[in-house]
C-alpha cells in the first residue's frame, strides 16, 4: 500500500527526506503499491528541483567557441557577424559584451539560441524596427548632455541604447507620429534631423513618465485670464522657476531640455498617453523675452488645439516665425496671437506709442503697469521692428537656463 504520509516538498529537510524515500524505493517491483509512491515522490522532487535548483544557461562565450570548433569556423570566419577581427578577439575573451546586433547575427547564422546569448531562459530578440537605422542617432550628443553613460563602444550599442529610452518614453506609439511636411501644424526647419527630434521628444517623454505631477490636468482650465497670471510672475528674478511650479499645480508639465545639434527646436507641446500636457523648452536662445513667448506659445496650443487629444505634437523653431518665405499654419498662427495677447493685451498695444519710440524709461513704465517683466515688453519691440539688436540690454541675457541648470533640472535619464 501506498505511504499515505506523502506531502508536498515546501523545504530543504522535506526534499533530503523524499531523496532518501526513494532511495529505498529503486528496487521496487513492478504493479506494488511502492512504485506508485515512488512515482508520485519522483515527481514531486522533480518540481521542487526546477523551482529551486534551475539549471543555469550555457555562458554565451562558451556557447560560441563550441559552435565554431563543431563547424570549424575561425575567429575570422566569425568577423561578419561580430563587426571587426579586434571585436572578436575581445569578445571571445570576454573584454567586450554582446550587443543585440552581433546577437541578432550570431542567432540567425550559427543557430546559437537566443536566450542563450541573452542570458535568459525564455528570452527572445526583440522584433526589428525596418525603417529604424539605429546608427543614426545622436549618441555622442546624448552622453555629452549626461542622457546616456559615456563609452567606446556607443554606436555598438545604439539599439540597446535607444530601445531603453523608447521604453522609458512609453513604447513607441507613446510619440504621436512626427509630421513632416509644411502647413500641417508644425513650424519646422528644413535642415532638423528627425532622428535627433524623436531622440529629444523621447527624453522629453520619459522625464515627464519619470516625474509624475500631484495635480490632473482638466481641460479648459487654462483661460487667458490664468495663463496672464503665470506671466506676471515673471516679475519675480526666480520667474521661470515659479512658471514651472505653477503650470504643476494646474497638471501640466514644464520641462527644460537642452536641445541636440540639428534639431533647431524651440519649444514642443505634447501629451502623455494618460492626457498629461508636457511642455517642453531647449532655451536655445537664453533670454527671457524668449522663454516667456516660447511658453506662452506652447501653451496655447495645449489650450486651443489639443483638446481631447493625445496623439497630437507641436513642434517648433519659433526663429521661423520672421522669415517672410515660411508659410506658418494657421494653427501656428492662432498659437502666436494668444501668446501676444497673453503677454500683451492687444487693445493696450495698439494704443502705446512704444512701437513708433521705444524709450526705455516707457518700456518699464509699460512692463510696470501690466505687471510683468521689461524683457516682455523689449521682445516685442525687437520682434515687430525686425530689429534684434534694439533694447539688448532689457531682454535678460543668460537669465534663465542657469535657473534651471543651478537646480538640477537636466534630467539625465541615468
Amino acid at each position: 500500500m501506498m505511504n499515505t504520509a506523502i506531502k508536498p516538498i515546501r523545504s530543504d529537510e522535506d526534499y533530503q527526506s523524499a531523496l532518501t524515500r526513494i532511495e529505498s524505493l529503486m528496487d521496487a517491483e513492478e504493479g506494488t503499491p511502492e512504485v506508485d509512491e515512488l512515482e508520485v515522490l519522483a515527481t514531486l522532487v522533480e518540481l521542487y528541483e526546477d523551482q529551486h535548483f534551475p539549471i543555469d544557461l550555457p555562458d554565451p562565450i562558451e556557447a560560441i567557441r563550441f559552435r565554431m570548433e563543431q563547424a570549424g569556423l575561425s575567429p575570422r570566419d566569425v568577423v561578419p557577424f561580430i563587426g571587426s577581427r579586434a571585436k572578436v578577439s575581445e569578445v571571445l575573451s570576454g573584454k567586450r559584451t554582446l550587443t543585440l546586433q552581433m546577437i541578432r547575427a550570431l542567432h540567425e547564422h550559427l543557430g546559437i539560441p537566443a536566450e542563450v546569448l541573452l542570458r535568459h531562459s525564455g528570452a527572445a530578440l526583440p522584433e526589428t524596427v525596418e525603417e529604424i537605422d539605429w546608427s543614426r542617432f545622436p549618441l555622442m550628443a546624448m552622453a555629452k548632455l549626461g542622457w546616456i553613460e559615456k563609452g567606446r563602444d556607443l554606436k555598438d550599442r545604439a539599439e540597446e541604447i535607444m530601445r531603453s529610452l523608447i521604453e522609458r518614453a512609453g513604447g513607441y506609439t507613446a510619440l504621436p507620429a512626427m509630421r513632416y511636411r509644411k502647413n500641417d501644424g508644425a513650424r519646422q526647419n528644413a535642415n532638423m534631423d528627425l532622428y535627433a527630434l524623436k531622440t529629444w521628444c523621447w527624453q522629453l517623454l520619459a522625464v515627464a513618465r519619470e516625474t509624475p505631477l500631484l495635480t490632473t490636468y482638466q481641460e479648459g482650465m487654462i483661460t487667458k485670464e490664468v495663463a496672464q497670471s503665470l506671466v506676471k510672475l515673471s516679475w519675480s528674478k526666480e520667474g521661470p522657476k515659479l512658471a514651472k511650479e505653477y503650470l504643476a499645480n494646474h497638471g501640466i508639465h514644464l520641462i527644460y531640455l537642452p536641445h541636440l545639434p540639428r534639431t533647431h527646436l524651440d519649444g514642443v507641446a505634447l501629451k502623455l498617453p494618460d492626457g498629461t500636457p508636457v511642455i517642453g523648452l531647449t532655451l536655445r536662445y537664453d533670454r527671457l523675452d524668449n522663454f516667456w513667448f516660447c511658453l506662452c506659445h506652447e501653451l496655447a496650443h495645449i489650450t486651443l488645439h489639443m483638446h481631447g487629444k493625445t496623439d497630437a505634437i507641436f513642434i517648433d523653431d519659433l526663429s521661423l516665425g520672421a522669415v517672410e518665405i515660411v508659410e506658418i499654419d494657421n494653427k501656428e498662427s492662432e498659437a502666436d496671437q494668444w501668446a501676444q495677447d497673453v503677454l500683451i493685451p492687444s487693445d493696450i498695444w495698439n494704443q502705446s506709442t512704444i512701437r513708433s519710440n521705444p524709450r526705455p524709461v516707457d518700456i518699464v513704465n509699460l512692463a510696470h503697469e501690466l505687471g510683468i517683466h521689461p524683457a516682455i515688453v523689449a521682445g516685442r519691440v525687437r520682434k515687430e521692428l525686425h530689429n534684434y539688436h534694439l533694447l539688448t540690454h532689457y531682454v535678460g541675457n543668460g537669465e534663465v537656463r542657469n535657473l534651471f541648470e543651478q537646480t538640477a533640472e537636466i534630467f539625465t535619464g541615468r
